[in-house]
């Protein structure tokens, strides 16, 4: 790898063993699985996603697609995490439970957690910090907890497209803590993004990778922005319909747990990632 490549990696391994998300190297077996997964997926618990987005359809589109690995990431919310891990049971398809999290500076954040104990927890704390407000459904949508079938069971009345009262590192810090991994997403995007909202990334930052929109390739996004080589680049689909969903990343994995999900964003140990190609029906998004 020429131009500095070893030293990006070095560096992108020294920061996520800094934030103390690596396991003990002495206990960590080489890699023996190639995953495609796609880690930013809404369900009809995000009121901006189609009603399509129920437990069944996400694992059938999952699973038509080659997919082993997806991460269902509603806005400020975690309620159908169970019934799409549910839905997914015995299919082999792996599901972590997840959301994603606006900051006081209005940027987005995907956290990852490996069981939906944890997940639930992170939901407490959100929910304690949003204001109390009711989503007015005629403006946002309406916000559908479901089982694994697909069948509706309740609406959820707080307001979720919202910021939290939690700031950027508040949010990476707790969720660590919880035993999850925190990553701003969609960088690139012009609102709700680190780089829109914030104009930089900072120095100090403890996440372990950042993640691109769907509409950028990492080799565009670093001639736009330079520092953003300093970083592991991935990409998630964001799927707000079924039509969205795609293979995002290949990971190199021994087991679908966020500890190895480190390592891989690490390029530590064997483990490594690949961004894949967009896909194409992105392609009349791009200007």
């Amino acid at each position: 790898m020429g131009d500095g490549g070893e030293d990006v990696i070095a560096d992108r391994g020294s920061r996520i063993e800094k934030a103390g998300l690596l396991p003990d190297k002495s206990e960590i077996p080489k890699p023996q699985s190639e995953i495609l997964a796609d880690l930013h997926i809404h369900t009809v618990l995000s009121p901006c996603a189609e009603v399509e987005m129920i437990p069944p359809h996400l694992v059938r589109r999952a699973l038509d697609l080659g997919l082993e690995l997806i991460a269902v990431t509603d806005h400020n919310a975690a309620e159908n995490c169970a019934a799409v891990i549910q839905a997914a049971a015995g299919t082999g398809l792996t599901v972590l439970p997840g959301m994603e999290v606006q900051t006081s500076e209005e940027v987005h954040v995907l956290c990852w957690f490996d069981t939906v104990e944890q997940v639930l927890t992170w939901q407490g704390i959100v929910f304690n910090h949003l204001p109390k407000r009711n989503n007015p459904e005629e403006v946002f949508g309406a916000q559908y907890v479901v089982d694994a079938g697909g069948d509706y069971l309740r609406t959820e009345t707080q307001l979720l497209l919202t910021s939290t009262d939690l700031t950027l590192s508040q949010v990476i810090k707790r969720v660590q803590a919880l035993g999850g991994l925190a990553v701003p997403a969609h960088v690139d995007r012009p609102s709700f993004s680190l780089l829109a909202n914030l104009g930089f990334v900072p120095a100090d930052l403890q996440a372990p990778a950042l993640e691109l929109s769907r509409l950028t390739d990492p080799a565009e996004a670093v001639v736009r922005w330079p520092d953003l080589a300093h970083w592991p680049l991935i990409r998630g689909s964001d799927t707000h319909r079924l039509s969205e969903m795609a293979p995002s990343l290949r990971l190199y994995l021994d087991d679908t747990t966020l500890a190895e999900m480190a390592l891989a964003l690490a390029g530590q140990n064997g483990r490594r990632f690949a961004v894949l190609p967009r896909n194409p029906v992105d392609d009349c998004y791009r200007a």
